[in-house]
């Protein structure tokens, strides 16, 4: 019974359904007959509708165009107005507003780069035509422009203004030239100089170097290159060869310096080492500065104009040096020579700084081949003069024995070379010296050597050998002297000395040998046998004639030796006590034993002329050097 009803609303419930699902379909069809009605209505509005879009997009189209239109033109009209004040700023010229100038150029260059691109335009070409015609009469005014502001501040450096930028060492002096003299101021200045202060000084004020850096700049875009470089070489060359004009640089050939008295050519040798430093830690290097600065960001016209500015003064500084190393050597050009290589090794990182690019190598070898040519002449000026002092002939005999000329020559020459010495090692270095000290230790060791052959040679001229070997002590003994007073002595070392002091000694030994060996004869009486020798053995006759030939030896050798000299004191006084020490206990003995003879008798005075009092009185009147007019003392 259950099952049964359950069925029965089954499909019941079925039919219910059927019967809306047919209600739904219905309402489906009507609702798509509807919408399909509304489909033809819409396609006959858009029919109707479409003239009329086509109508407003064209109005929209042409309002977009005229927008178009009026922009291009409010932009060619701005080129206009701007063209035209670029114009009245140009014809007014660059003197007013340098600045507003410039900026009108850029203008012009701007217009002319717009109605390029905008050909298109009717009246393109003609506004072109006449914007470049306006450009390059405002790039000739900039020209001219750039070369009035340049050389109206471009003026030759006064000496006093360059000789305010240097260190206060090497200032001019109420003696003269700061900077002259050769070997004569080259001590006090090398040794303060390495940390001395060149101030480079201000050739052009630093308010005008932007102005000229723009003008450049503009001038280079207008591919006026050259111009700028002609203006910009003219000018600046021409100033800094006034600058050394003034200064006292002067154009000197080989020949000129040939025919030189030798003092004006040391002197301008002295200047010469001057201006080079001058030129180059002064005016050279403020030339570079103002030259990177106005032509800043043209590398090539910049390095290539700084070339062409100092060639001239460089050549003109240079030829001079030339002239000297290539002059007949002669040994006092030794020291000039050294200072001037001293000057170039000084100058020589900022000479390859200066002119290290490539337009200006000419320059920078040209001074390093200098450097080397001094140093080879020097070397050979070297080299000349030991082989001079060996063979020197001067035939001019020191007639007192004193020391001669060509000694204190030498030894004067080397002590010089020794305030070169730092020098002399830089040019034993430029040799491939492995040890510049012995090197130079060397050389001193030669020149010496070379002295005292010539010496021996010179002291055979005197017929006198007791003179002969005062002459040789002297001069050994003022070389040695001089030796152990100066830096030579580190070099020949304590060896060397102490051989040339025995040497010495030696030659005074020989001189009292030669000259009063004969004399102490007079007062040595020998025994006939072992024993002691008597008085009465020697006769009265035979003393007598001691005594006369003892006064007759020593007044001829008072005479004669009161002329020589011997110009040191303590070997002065030296050689005399040497001589009293051996001459007067031998008189004194002789007087005491054979005095009373002579005394007993006639005329003792005649014969006993001199007591041992006068006699050392007389002793030292020796080596004085007295002249035969001059009176006894």
């Amino acid at each position: 019974m259950g099952v049964a009803q359950a069925m029965e609303a089954l499909t019941k419930r079925a039919g219910l359904m059927k019967e809306s699902l047919q209600k739904s379909q219905t309402i489906t069809d009507n609702m798509v007959g509807i919408l399909g009605s509304f489909d033809h209505r819409l396609s006959a509005l858009e029919t109707a509708m479409r003239p009329t879009q086509i109508r407003t997009h064209s109005i929209r189209r042409a309002h977009e165009n005229i927008d178009k239109t009026l922009k291009a033109a409010e932009v060619i009209l701005d080129q206009f107005d701007l063209s035209k004040k670029a114009e009245a700023k140009i014809l007014r010229g660059p003197h007013e507003d340098l600045e507003s100038y410039l900026e009108a150029i850029d203008q012009l260059r701007g217009t002319i780069k717009f109605f390029s691109n905008n050909k298109m335009f009717k009246s393109a070409s003609g506004v072109i035509s006449h914007a470049t015609g306006l450009l390059s009469k405002a790039l000739s005014k900039l020209e001219d422009e750039f070369r009035q502001i340049l050389q109206n501040y471009s003026k030759p450096m006064e000496p006093d203004r360059l000789f305010e930028c240097l260190p206060s060492n090497l200032r001019p002096s109420s003696e003269g030239e700061g900077g002259g003299g050769g070997g004569k101021s080259h001590d006090p200045h090398h040794k303060s100089l390495e940390n001395a202060i060149f101030t480079v000084p201000t050739v052009i004020p630093p308010r005008v170097l932007p102005l000229l850096h723009d003008l450049a700049q503009q001038m280079v875009q207008a591919g006026h290159q050259q111009q700028l470089f002609k203006t910009y070489r003219d000018t600046r060359a021409a100033v800094l060869e006034q600058s050394l004009r003034k200064l006292g640089v002067e154009r000197l050939s080989k020949d000129d310096v040939q025919r030189m008295q030798w003092e004006v050519l040391e002197a301008k040798i002295g200047n010469w080492i001057h201006y080079m430093r001058i030129s180059v830690k002064l005016l050279f290097a403020a030339e570079k500065k103002i030259c990177d600065q106005i032509l800043d960001g043209v590398e090539s016209l910049r390095d290539q104009c700084f070339g062409e500015v100092t060639v001239n003064s460089v050549a003109v500084l240079l030829s001079f040096g030339e002239a000297i190393a290539k002059s007949k050597r002669s040994p006092e050009k030794l020291f000039v020579l050294l200072d001037m290589y001293e000057i170039m090794r000084e100058l020589q990182p900022e000479i390859e700084l200066l002119f290290g690019s490539q337009p200006c190598t000419e320059m920078k070898d040209s001074a390093l081949n200098l450097t080397k040519r001094l140093a080879q002449t020097a070397q050979e000026t070297f080299a000349d003069f030991e082989e001079a002092v060996e063979k020197d002939a001067t035939k001019t005999a020191v007639m007192d024995g004193t020391v001669h000329p060509l000694t204190s020559y030498v030894i004067n020459y080397v002590k010089f070379l020794f305030d070169y010495q730092s020098t002399l090692r830089l040019l034993f270095q430029e040799f491939d010296c492995k040890d510049p000290d012995t090197e130079l230790g060397a050389v001193t060791t030669r020149i010496m050597h070379a002295l005292q052959n010539n010496l021996d040679g010179k002291s055979k001229q005197y017929k006198d050998a007791a003179l002969t070997q005062l002459f040789l002590m002297n001069n050994v003994h003022y070389i040695v002297r001089s030796v152990r007073r100066s830096e030579a002595k580190d070099l020949l070392g304590d060896d060397w000395v102490q051989i040339h002091r025995r040497i010495v000694q030696q030659h005074a030994n020989q001189y009292k040998r030669v000259s009063w060996a004969k004399i102490l004869q007079c007062l040595t009486v020998q025994s006939s046998g072992s024993g002691p020798v008597d008085n009465s053995s020697i006769s009265r006759a035979s003393v007598k004639d001691r005594f006369k030939t003892f006064n007759s030896q020593f007044e001829e050798l008072h005479q004669r030796q009161c002329q020589w000299t011997v110009p040191d004191s303590e070997l002065r006084e030296s050689l005399r006590l040497a001589v009293a020490e051996v001459l007067l206990p031998a008189f004194r003995s002789f007087l005491k034993r054979f005095g009373p003879m002579i005394e007993s008798g006639k005329n003792p005075q005649k014969y006993i002329r001199f007591s041992p009092e006068d006699l050392e009185r007389m002793l030292n009147e020796f080596f004085e050097g007295k002249t035969w007019s001059e009176p006894k003392r």
